[in-house]
């Protein structure tokens, strides 16, 4: 029997193997209570090709605190720029291990 944490496990591992056979762009967003990390990841070999954070100076100044919805809108805003700048137009979203 599985427990919560193999299950999660198991339907990360599965998804990303969806993903693999597709040969998709990566979208890797991961959140923790006091910043949110958005990554554009290549189909193969797992090049990063563009990433954004709360982290970053440029949305440092504008929000307040890194875990909320001001935060999260700002993130994606700046992932959306930095991935059309790479020219990456689609991507698949991804779940964290």
């Amino acid at each position: 029997m599985f427990n919560k944490k193999q299950a999660r496990l198991r339907r990360a591992r599965k998804t990303r193997a969806k993903i693999a056979e597709l040969k998709a762009v990566r979208l890797c967003v991961n959140r923790t209570n006091c910043h949110i990390y958005a990554q554009i990841i290549s189909p193969c070999g797992g090049l990063v090709l563009a990433s954004a954070s709360t982290l970053d100076k440029n949305v440092r100044g504008d929000v307040t605190n890194g875990g909320n919805k001001a935060a999260a809108t700002a993130v994606g805003k700046l992932i959306a720029e930095r991935a059309k700048a790479a020219g990456i137009i689609c991507a698949v979203m991804d779940h964290k291990l």
